[in-house]
């Protein structure tokens, strides 16, 4: 049953996306902001929605947004700094995957890439996904998985971000076969790959908030899957 509280949520995640619709100046302004600091806005963008996507998580998981040593803000800091690795991963992958269809022959294709909706705009798309997600996914999602639990050992408390992450400690507590099994082996082909084969097929400057409102889409999806027993 919907409370207030979800409510004010939605609310909270459409005022953060409607002025991008609703007003010429402040898409003009997003554009050239995040054009100069791109790095600044994707520390923004995944320090909001993938943080939200995370306590929407928490209210399907224990009915509750609110959740003693949940560590609302030093996840919201950890997910900036997520950010600003995969805003880097993203211009990485973006010109590694087109140089390597350019030496098996494609024809330019980073012009194909800037260009119109197109077969080969989606092949390329869908390499840079691919490759992205096969070779640094695993590695992102297993250090957010370290700090999560970094952070609620230290009761979600802002003194976790100075305190020393006892890594050897955390992976051998790390439940591997929801991990591998679920986390792993059926969100990246499942999931990750299909939507970010869609988000680099969107203008550059979208690619990012896109990226951080899937954060808000696959905290819904590991609510649904936590304590799943089909997990493999």
């Amino acid at each position: 049953m919907m409370k207030k509280s979800d409510l004010t949520a939605l609310i909270i995640l459409l005022l953060f996306f409607i002025p991008f619709f609703i007003s010429d100046g402040l898409y003009r302004f997003y554009s050239e902001f995040n054009s100069g600091h791109a790095y600044i806005t994707s520390f923004i963008k995944f320090a909001v929605l993938a943080t939200y996507g995370e306590v929407l998580g928490l209210r399907i998981r224990t009915g509750e947004y609110k959740l003693s040593g949940f560590g609302l803000l030093p996840r919201a800091i950890v997910w900036g700094f997520l950010g600003i690795a995969i805003k880097a991963a993203f211009t990485i992958f973006s010109a590694g995957a087109p140089a390597i269809l350019g030496y098996l022959g494609m024809e330019n294709p980073v012009e194909v890439l800037a260009g119109p909706v197109s077969a080969g705009k989606f092949l390329i798309a869908f390499s840079i996904s691919l490759s992205l997600n096969l070779v640094f996914s695993p590695v992102l999602m297993t250090l957010h998985r370290i700090t999560d639990s970094h952070i609620a050992f230290h009761n979600g408390s802002l003194s976790s971000l100075v305190h020393p992450i006892e890594t050897g400690k955390i992976l051998s507590s790390i439940d591997w076969r929801m991990h591998w099994g679920f986390v792993l082996k059926k969100t990246i082909p499942l999931f990750w790959i299909p939507a970010h084969t869609l988000t680099f097929l969107l203008p550059v400057d979208f690619q990012i908030l896109f990226a951080a409102f899937l954060g808000v889409v696959l905290g819904v999806i590991l609510a649904f899957a936590a304590g799943s027993k089909s997990a493999k």
